[in-house]
């Protein structure tokens, strides 16, 4: 199964990454506008709600360490999510996996230039420059 991964150093500390990546409110400043919490997960809604990804976490190591499953969206059902943090001296490195894709599809590669822009605005919103979520409630951000 192929996977997307990315690493990105912050000069951020991962107490000041940590909540960005795993909660409602983190996602919103840097991911999507419109998510909430409901029965124990995260629901992201894209495109007035045409798209919505349902996220259970599996995983919570604070502050190092969150990964989620997702529950529904048709190449993403299944899939996870996970943000590793390891404290370095100029700050923290992260490393990103989305995992367990079925195959290499377009949607997976489009998918890969997406999180690609998204790690540099969570980078942005951990280090104070916050670029807003990619993903505003009625399309992606210029």
């Amino acid at each position: 199964m192929p996977d997307i991964q990315h690493s990105l150093q912050f000069t951020a500390k991962p107490e000041t990454i940590y909540p960005l990546i795993s909660s409602a409110s983190g996602l919103r400043q840097w991911w999507a506008e419109d998510v909430i919490e409901a029965d124990g997960a995260l629901e992201l809604s894209f495109f007035k709600r045409s798209t919505v990804y349902r996220l259970r976490r599996l995983i919570a190591h604070p502050p190092l360490e969150v990964e989620w499953r997702c529950e529904t969206g048709q190449e993403w059902a299944a899939t996870r999510i996970a943000f590793r943090l390891t404290e370095v001296k100029s700050g923290t490195l992260l490393r990103f996996t989305h995992a367990d894709w079925q195959a290499p599809s377009d949607y997976f590669v489009s998918c890969n230039t997406v999180w690609g822009e998204l790690m540099f605005r969570l980078k942005a919103a951990a280090e104070g420059g916050s670029l807003g979520p990619l993903f505003t409630a009625a399309g992606m951000a210029r």
